[in-house]
C-alpha cells in the first residue's frame, strides 16, 4: 500500500496546477478597506493596496507579478522584487507569488521556505496554506501538512471571499480548496497509520482519514485522487467492497491512476474465494452496480430544523435590582459609548483652549504627539456653549460660518467624540474629537486614514457626506439592538435601537423571561447559552464572538431577516461574524513585520496567540467589564497593580520568584520581569496613546527591527532600552540562548 501511495504524487500535480491558477489570479488587485469603520457587504470600494506602493518603480514591479505568464518567469521576477526591496509593504504576497510559482515548477523546498516567509507575515492565507498542505504531505512533511490544512480550512471557514475572486467563482474555489485541505489530512492520516506499529492506533487514523477523505469527495466530486486514496484506507481496514467500490470508480476514468486502480481490483478478484463472478469484467460490472445502488440509498439530508425564537428584551433597567453593584459599574463604562448629551458627562473644553485650527502638521509617533503651526493653517472650529448647551461652530467649503448643538456624545474615558441630529433623522458626527490625555481638541481621523479620506477632510465636512454618519459608520457598535425597519441594511436615517451605548443584553442576550422568572420566584433551567449568557460555562471561541461584535475590525455585517444590524431574533441572540481578509486593508493597520498598529484589531491580534489557539484563553481571564472600580481602572483589568498574576493563572510556574527571574533574566520587581515587557508591549495606537499587542505569544524579534527598523517593526526591548539597538538586541537575545541561567 505505502507504494500504491506514490501514484499520488503526478495525479495530485494534474490536478493542483488548476487550482493553483485560479488562486494566482485571485491575489492581485485587492482593496484597501479604511479603518475606524463598519465593514459591511455595502462599503466594498476603496482604493487598491497598489495604490498606497508609494514608489512608482516599486509599484511597477508589484503589478508586474500578477501578469499571467510561465511559472519560472514568475518566480525570476518575484526573486528579483524580493532582493530589491527587501523593506516593502508587499513582502507577503510576493513571498507567496514566489511560493506558488515554485510549486507549479515542482521545487518543493523553495516553494515551502518562500510561503515560510509569507505566512510569518500574513498567517491567516488559505489560498497559500492549501498548498502549502499539499506540498508537505506530497515530501512526507505529515505533521505539518496536518496542521496547514486545518489552519486553511479555519480560515476558510472564518473569512468572507477575497475582493479580488469574482462572486460567481468564489463558491468553487472554496469547495476545491476545502476538498484539497482535507485530502491533504486524509493522505497524512494514511501514512501515519502504515507507519504505526500499533493496530489501535492503525485502525484509528485509517478511520479519520475515511471520514476526511469522504468530505474532500463531497466538496470535489472530480477529484479522483480522493476516491483512490479512500479506497487504500478502506483496503487497510479490511472494508473489501468498499475499497472495490472506490477502485473501481477511479478504474471507470482515463486519470493517471487508472492502471494502479485496475491493478487493485485483478488483485481482489484474485484473492475472491469462490470468485464472486466467472470473469473480471462480470466482477467488474457488480461492483459498479453495487456503488450505484449505496449512492442511490443515501437520499437527500435532512434540513436543519429551523432555530427557535429568542425572548423579549428587558432592557438594562430591569437588572440594577438584582444586580446593582453590576449595573452601576456599566452605567459608568459601556453605557456611555453614546447617549443624549448631559452636561454632566461632557468632557471636552468648551470655553478657554476650545479652538481647532485646520493646517498644522500633527503627528503622533512612538507614543507622542508633536503639532507645528502651519503656514496656511485656518480656523476651521470654535466649540461654544451657548444658553448653558454646547455647539460647534465651523467654517465650512463655502466660507460662512455654520453652527451644530451637540446632541449626543460618544465615548468616556480617553477621548470623546461628538455628534448632532439633522433636521431629516441624520446623526453626524464632528470631525474635531477633544482627547482627555492630552487636554486638546484632535482631528483624529487623520490620524488612522489614508490620504485621501473623505471624513479626515475637513474641507468636506459641510457635506455631510456618509463618511461622518453616526448610523451607517459608528451605531453598529455604539447602540443596542440596532435595526433597520425597512430591512435596507446600513442607512444615514430611519435606523432604531433599542438603548444608547451598550447595553447589558448585547453581552447577556434578551432577558425578560429570566427577568419574569426571577421575580416570580420560579427560577428554571437553560443551557450555557440560553439568556443569560453565563460567561463561566461557555467556550472560549464564543465569548471571542461576543467580545468581537464591537471589538472586531474586520467583522463584515450584514442585515438580518427583520433588518437587525447587530443582534438575532432567533437561535443566538449575538451574530458570529466572518472577517474581511486583514490584507485588504489599509496599511496603517499594520506594521511592515505583520503585527496588528491599532487596536481596532484587538480581537484579531488576540485570536493569533497561541494563547487562545491552544491555551482557550478569553477576554475574561485578564478583563473584568463589572469590575469595581472603574473610574481608577480605565482598561478594567483584574489584577492592574500585579499583571503577572494574570499570565500566572495559566502558567504557574511562573509564581515562583526564582523561576520568573530565570525566564525574565531580569530583577524580580523590575520593569523586565513584567510578562507583558515582552509579550504584550505597548505598540497597538489606541486613542492617540499606546496601547499594549494582545499577540501575547509575541517575543522579541531582532532580525525583523534589522530589516525593517524601530518604526515599522518595534522591538519590545528597545521600548526600554532606547539607548541601544537592534544588532545589540541581536547579540543579547544569541548570548541568553548559549548561556542559561544557572539555577540557584
Amino acid at each position: 500500500m505505502a507504494r500504491a501511495l506514490l501514484a499520488l504524487g503526478e495525479g495530485w500535480r494534474r490536478s493542483f496546477c488548476f487550482l493553483l491558477g485560479l488562486v494566482l489570479l485571485a491575489s492581485g488587485g485587492a482593496l484597501a478597506q479604511e479603518l475606524d469603520a463598519v465593514v459591511t457587504n455595502q462599503n466594498q470600494k476603496s482604493p487598491t493596496i497598489a495604490d498606497e506602493v508609494t514608489n512608482p518603480t516599486e509599484r511597477k514591479a508589484y503589478l508586474e507579478l500578477f501578469k499571467k505568464r510561465d511559472p519560472a518567469k514568475t518566480a525570476k521576477l518575484a526573486e528579483a522584487f524580493l532582493a530589491q526591496y527587501p523593506q516593502s509593504w508587499e513582502l507577503a504576497q510576493i513571498y507567496g507569488i514566489a511560493a506558488r510559482a515554485y510549486i507549479n515548477l515542482g521545487a518543493y523546498p523553495q516553494a515551502l521556505s518562500n510561503a515560510k516567509q509569507s505566512l510569518r507575515l500574513y498567517p491567516e492565507d488559505p489560498l497559500l496554506l492549501v498548498p502549502v498542505a499539499n506540498v508537505q504531505a506530497q515530501t512526507g512533511d505529515w505533521r505539518n501538512a496536518i496542521a496547514s490544512a486545518h489552519e486553511a480550512l479555519d480560515d476558510l471557514s472564518r473569512f468572507v471571499r477575497p475582493s479580488s475572486v469574482p462572486q460567481h467563482q468564489w463558491p468553487v474555489l472554496k469547495e476545491k480548496l476545502e476538498a484539497s485541505c482535507y485530502f491533504a489530512i486524509g493522505r497524512a492520516e494514511t501514512v501515519e497509520a502504515l507507519n504505526s506499529s500499533s493496530p489501535s492506533t492503525r485502525s484509528s487514523l485509517l478511520e479519520k482519514a475515511v471520514n476526511h477523505l469522504t468530505r474532500a469527495r463531497a466538496l470535489d466530486s472530480t477529484g479522483t485522487e480522493s476516491v483512490y486514496l479512500q479506497a487504500l484506507a478502506e483496503l487497510g481496514l479490511n472494508r473489501i467492497q468498499a475499497a472495490a467500490v472506490g477502485f473501481a470508480a477511479v478504474a471507470e476514468g482515463d486519470g493517471p491512476l487508472k492502471a494502479e486502480a485496475l491493478k487493485h481490483l485483478l488483485q481482489l478478484y484474485a484473492a475472491t474465494t469462490p470468485p464472486p463472478a466467472p470473469d473480471f469484467q462480470a466482477y467488474l460490472r457488480q461492483i459498479v452496480s453495487a456503488a450505484g445502488a449505496a449512492a442511490s440509498a443515501q437520499g437527500i439530508s435532512p434540513t436543519a430544523p429551523p432555530s427557535a425564537a429568542l425572548p423579549e428584551y428587558a432592557g438594562s433597567q430591569s437588572c440594577r435590582f438584582c444586580h446593582s453593584d453590576i449595573y452601576t459599574a456599566w452605567h459608568t463604562g459601556m453605557s456611555k459609548m453614546f447617549q443624549p448629551y448631559k452636561p454632566q458627562n461632557l468632557i471636552g473644553d468648551f470655553t478657554v483652549h476650545n479652538s481647532f485650527y485646520a493646517g498644522d502638521d500633527a503627528t503622533f509617533q512612538d507614543g507622542e504627539f508633536h503639532t507645528t503651526p502651519g503656514k496656511n493653517r485656518w480656523l476651521f472650529a470654535r466649540m461654544v456653549v451657548i444658553h448653558g448647551h454646547p455647539y460647534f461652530e465651523t467654517r465650512n467649503q463655502d466660507g460662512r460660518w455654520h453652527q451644530y448643538p451637540v446632541d449626543y456624545t460618544i465615548g468616556s474615558k480617553w477621548e470623546q467624540a461628538y455628534a448632532t441630529r439633522l433636521p431629516d433623522g441624520e446623526i453626524q458626527v464632528f470631525p474635531i474629537q477633544y482627547n482627555r490625555l492630552l487636554g486638546r481638541w484632535v482631528d483624529f481621523w487623520k490620524f488612522i486614514d489614508s490620504p485621501d479620506s473623505p471624513r479626515a477632510d475637513l474641507h468636506r465636512w459641510g457635506e455631510m457626506g456618509i463618511w461622518t454618519n453616526y448610523q451607517a459608520n459608528c451605531a453598529v457598535c455604539h447602540t443596542s439592538q440596532l435595526r433597520s425597519p425597512g430591512g435596507g441594511g446600513f442607512a444615514p436615517k430611519g435606523e432604531t435601537f433599542r438603548e444608547p451605548g451598550v447595553d447589558c443584553e448585547m453581552c447577556h442576550g434578551p432577558c425578560a423571561r429570566h427577568v419574569a422568572a426571577m421575580m416570580k420566584g420560579q427560577p428554571y433551567s437553560k443551557q450555557p447559552l440560553d439568556p443569560p449568557i453565563d460567561f463561566t460555562r461557555i467556550s472560549a471561541q464564543d465569548f471571542m464572538a461576543i467580545c468581537a461584535q464591537c471589538h472586531m475590525q474586520s467583522a463584515v455585517r450584514a442585515p438580518g431577516p427583520r433588518g437587525e444590524l447587530n443582534y438575532s431574533t432567533r437561535g443566538e441572540f449575538f451574530v458570529r461574524y466572518r472577517s474581511r481578509p486583514y490584507d485588504e486593508f489599509s496599511h496603517l493597520g499594520f506594521y511592515k513585520d505583520g503585527r496588528f498598529r491599532q487596536t481596532t484589531f484587538i480581537v484579531e491580534s488576540l485570536m493569533r496567540s497561541e494563547c487562545f489557539r491552544k491555551g482557550h484563553i478569553t477576554c475574561g481571564n485578564c478583563h473584568d467589564v463589572h469590575a469595581p472600580n472603574p473610574a481608577s481602572n480605565l482598561t478594567l483589568l483584574k489584577f492592574p497593580e500585579e499583571s503577572n498574576r494574570m499570565c500566572t493563572q495559566c502558567h504557574t510556574v511562573f509564581r515562583d520568584k526564582a523561576a520568573l527571574v530565570r525566564h525574565t533574566r531580569h530583577p524580580a520587581r523590575s520593569p523586565g520581569s513584567r510578562c507583558v515587557a515582552c509579550h504584550m508591549p505597548r505598540i497597538m495606537n489606541a486613542l492617540l496613546f499606546m496601547a499594549r499587542t494582545h499577540r501575547i505569544d509575541d517575543i522579541p524579534n531582532a532580525d525583523s527591527t534589522l530589516r525593517f527598523g524601530q518604526q515599522d517593526s518595534p522591538n519590545a526591548c528597545l521600548l526600554c532600552h532606547k539607548d541601544k539597538v537592534a544588532q545589540w538586541v541581536k547579540e543579547k537575545l544569541v548570548a541568553w540562548k548559549e548561556t542559561p541561567v544557572a539555577k540557584p
